[in-house]
């Protein structure tokens, strides 16, 4: 991550998730701009942080996913330290959105994100991501339990494929940042 790039006074918009939560995806549907963050199918797609400067308003870094990803140690230790690095020991203090796999749910790795999030005074808002996969029977009772999970913080449902939950994303990013 380059530093001189970001030392301005524009507000920072950090997504962080596992790897293959769709943090690229929901990137790319959230700014209406299909190849601006790189997707794959494979997790760990995103090697390092990605930064977009949006509508010249504010900074969208797009995160190297935790958990599974076919690569070596070090490799994942620099995933690890670069996201260390940008959301707890650098100065820009993003708002953070938490993706979490709406039909998996929050895994043992969210919920340590989402308590070192909070231990570190972080903004969050937390995405509960490809609600499209979920059968409708079940999706209202998934989104529940998420919600109950993260008491207290906003949670959105998103499916980049199917078009749900930009407008309630774009809103909360807009109100959480105080971007007038």
């Amino acid at each position: 991550m380059d530093k001189d790039n970001l030392d301005n006074d524009l507000p920072h918009v950090a997504f962080i998730g596992r790897s293959n939560a769709g943090k690229s995806s929901l990137i790319n549907s959230l700014t209406g701009v299909k190849n601006l963050a790189r997707v794959s199918s494979n997790p760990g797609r995103t090697q390092g942080a990605n930064i977009f400067l949006i509508n010249k308003a504010m900074y969208f870094i797009d995160l190297p996913g935790y958990g599974f990803a076919k690569k070596s140690v070090e490799s994942l230790q620099s995933f690890c330290d670069i996201i260390h690095w940008y959301l707890f020991d650098s100065d820009h203090k993003p708002r953070v959105i938490l993706i979490v796999d709406a039909e998996v749910g929050p895994t043992s790795s969210d919920l340590e994100m989402f308590e070192e999030l909070q231990v570190n005074s972080r903004e969050i808002i937390v995405v509960a991501n490809k609600v499209d996969k979920i059968k409708k029977s079940q999706l209202a009772n998934q989104l529940k339990k998420i919600a109950g999970i993260f008491e207290g913080y906003q949670v959105v449902p998103y499916s980049s494929d199917a078009g749900v939950g930009t407008r309630e994303l774009t809103e909360a990013i807009f109100r959480e940042s105080k971007i007038n």
